[in-house]
């Protein structure tokens, strides 16, 4: 969680290092985008290529529900000619930081304003937050599901959107945005396509995460039922031994293979459920980052969720 501390010396030391462009960024005459998390910066890249400079402020195999932003951070969403953040509740950090450039701040564009949202559900057996923090949330405010991007349709959404806002922002190079927008997005609709075979053809429809839970959207879209330990903005990390054994039920009562984790997880929960049920943990990757190898590989959201698609061919049959 965001600390209002931290936030206040963040600001001072902004405004000590100065808030005007310092030019770094505009020599090429190249679009600057900042962006928050992996899926927008993959989607920048896509349609863009090298006609953008891109930032992504979450570094490779850094945790989105830990990060704070630095001076440096600050600097460059301001120097920036677009930001593109999520919204949701790693992102609080955001409004106070746009407030406190005035006039200054660069455009921005909120992922959970581009999409239809949700909230955030407690399903049968999920355990329920025990941080301060979080029942403040729950006392007072509903939360929404910040994974937008886990339902590929959602992500088409997103591209386009994208796509228009860097069209108009660099005309001369618009019909490269929208070329480069529109093969991309047919290998979307493509993704959307296998999923929607994979779990249309399969004996069950139901799986099960001995982790968070970030893939609300795409359980939505695709018709799939699920179990799991925490919701998908949650910060817990240990499970009770109540969650633990309902989850084991559920594994053998729906015959599930498969127990999963997502990216990032100590794989703790999953390895208990593992243990009591003889079954196989896999990892089904919600995309919200990468491992630093994955990016000096040139690993793209196309990729991760084409192994997706792989690994819920075994889980569900």
């Amino acid at each position: 969680m965001y600390k209002k501390l931290n936030f206040i010396i963040l600001l001072t030391l902004f405004f000590m290092v100065g808030c005007s462009n310092n030019g770094e960024n505009v020599e090429d005459n190249k679009l600057t985008i900042v962006t928050t998390n992996f899926p927008p910066y993959d989607f920048v890249k896509q349609i863009g290529e090298d006609k953008v400079n891109v930032k992504m402020l979450l570094k490779p195999g850094e945790e989105s529900h830990t990060y704070e932003p630095t001076p440096k951070d600050i600097i460059d969403i301001q120097n920036s000619d677009l930001f593109i953040y999520v919204g949701g509740e790693n992102d609080v950090w955001v409004d106070d930081i746009l407030t406190s450039m005035g006039d200054k701040k660069p455009d921005t564009l909120k992922l959970l304003e581009t999409v239809p949202t949700v909230e955030e559900e407690i399903v049968e057996g999920m355990q329920h937050s025990h941080s301060e923090d979080e029942h403040e949330h729950e006392e007072n405010e509903h939360i929404i599901d910040e994974h937008v991007w886990t339902s590929p349709k959602n992500s088409i959404i997103i591209v386009e959107k994208i796509t228009e806002i860097l069209s108009n922002k660099d005309t001369k190079n618009k019909t490269f945005y929208i070329k480069n927008s529109s093969e991309y997005i047919k290998s979307l609709e493509d993704l959307d396509l296998k999923f929607r075979q994979v779990i249309n053809s399969s004996k069950r429809k139901t799986i099960l995460f001995g982790d968070r839970f970030p893939f609300r959207y795409f359980a939505d879209e695709y018709g799939v039922s699920y179990y799991a330990a925490f919701s998908g903005c949650s910060t817990e990390t240990e499970a009770s031994p109540k969650t633990i054994g309902f989850l084991i039920d559920k594994v053998k009562e729906e015959d599930l293979p498969i127990v999963f984790t997502i990216e990032f997880s100590n794989g703790k929960i999953a390895d208990s459920i593992c243990e009591a049920t003889g079954v196989k943990k896999m990892l089904l990757n919600s995309g919200h980052n990468i491992t630093k190898e994955q990016f000096e590989n040139g690993v793209t959201y196309l990729s991760l969720m084409e192994e997706n698609v792989e690994v819920l061919k075994e889980a569900l049959n």
